[in-house]
């Protein structure tokens, strides 16, 4: 999501002058991508007062940007204001535990599951054989999915193996001129194993995954290119990375 250009003048003369009506002008027009972050991380309003919660981390993440942005840093500020936004939510998930303690057991439950009928079947498991393993039924391993996806599952936490569970990519600001080579090589290893492992998801995952990270449709918008619940959608992304994930561990 790029600023339009007048957001991008108020944002220029706010770096000139530092004045606080400028500021909350800048603040104001940038609301909206908050939401939009919100929407991409499959976090929508239908989650009540904990949506209202999280677009308020969204908010102080969007405000500490403004206070702190750097236009000599050569990045857009909606770049820069995206990676505030985006780590402001990350770290209130993970400090407040928000999901429930059996909607957690059943994501990594489901997680797991998917994992070992990989590794059995080498190929991708239905929703009927997880429910099957797990001795569950089908509707309890969607919602579970759901919940996954909201765990934050990510193509990001699969180029990340290296760093804290759950963390993200995008959370990281690197200050180094140069990038150290060996990371170079062991990132370019990482991507041609998962363009590989993508090869072998389902065609619709497959547009799911394109449509999410290459075109930067939210959820809700995929669900309107394919005639399916945003839902749904947030269900058919956490399989595929989950599925990645499971072909990637097992590869190694």
């Amino acid at each position: 999501m790029v600023m339009q250009a007048e957001a991008t003048d108020v944002l220029s003369e706010f770096l000139q002058t530092r004045s606080p009506e400028l500021r909350e002008k800048v603040v104001l027009q940038s609301v909206p991508l908050v939401h939009y972050l919100l929407a991409r991380m499959g976090i929508t309003q239908e989650m009540g007062g904990e949506y209202e919660d999280l677009a308020h981390q969204g908010l102080m993440g969007l405000i500490e940007a403004v206070d702190q942005f750097d236009p000599d840093f050569s990045a857009r500020f909606s770049t820069y204001a995206s990676l505030r936004i985006r780590g402001r939510i990350l770290d209130y998930l993970r400090a407040s535990d928000w999901m429930p303690r059996a909607a957690r057991k059943r994501t990594r439950q489901i997680q797991k599951s998917i994992a070992t009928l990989w590794s059995e079947n080498l190929r991708e498991p239905t929703e009927g054989e997880i429910a099957a393993h797990l001795g569950t039924t089908v509707e309890d391993v969607q919602r579970g999915l759901a919940d996954s996806n909201r765990v934050l599952v990510s193509l990001d936490t699969l180029l990340d193996s290296d760093r804290k569970e759950d963390s993200s990519r995008h959370e990281y600001l690197r200050d180094e001129d140069q990038d150290d080579p060996s990371d170079v090589v062991e990132q370019e290893g990482l991507i041609g194993e998962m363009t590989a492992a993508i090869q072998n998801l389902s065609e619709r995952e497959r547009l799911i995954l394109s449509l999410y990270y290459n075109d930067e449709l939210t959820f809700k918008e995929i669900g309107k290119v394919l005639d399916l619940t945003e839902s749904r959608v947030c269900q058919l992304h956490a399989r595929a990375i989950l599925n990645l994930k499971a072909m990637m561990t097992d590869e190694q």
